[in-house]
C-alpha cells in the first residue's frame, strides 16, 4: 500500500511541476551534470549563465535546500544519498529535473 502512495505522489509531483514549468518556459540551454552526483558537486549551465535560484525537494515534497548561485557549481555535500527534485529559476524561466545523489 505504501508503494501505491509513493507512485501516486510521484505522479502528482510530475504533473504539478510540468504544468508550472511550462508557464514561464524551460530555461534555454539548460544542462545539469553529473547526474547522478558522485562527489557532492553538480554543475548547472544555461545559455545566459545568469544568477539562478535553486530549490531542492526530497521525495516527500519537503524543501531541503534553497540557495542562489552566481556561477555554475552547486555544492550538495550536505544532502544525504537519495532521489530529489531540483527546480532552477533564472529570470522568468523555470527548469525542473530529477536529481540523484550517490
Amino acid at each position: 500500500m505504501k508503494h501505491l502512495y509513493l507512485v501516486l505522489f510521484f505522479f502528482v509531483c510530475t504533473v504539478g511541476f510540468s504544468q508550472s514549468s511550462q508557464a514561464g518556459g524551460d530555461i534555454d540551454g539548460f544542462k545539469l551534470y553529473p547526474n547522478p552526483v558522485p562527489h557532492g558537486k553538480v554543475f548547472i549551465e544555461t545559455t545566459k549563465n545568469a544568477p539562478k535560484k535553486i530549490l531542492i525537494f526530497d521525495v516527500l515534497g519537503t524543501q531541503v535546500l534553497q540557495t542562489t548561485i552566481l556561477g555554475r557549481e552547486l555544492n550538495l555535500s550536505n544532502l544525504d544519498k537519495g532521489v530529489y527534485i531540483l527546480r532552477v529559476f533564472e529570470h522568468n524561466k523555470v527548469a525542473t529535473r530529477k536529481l540523484i545523489i550517490k
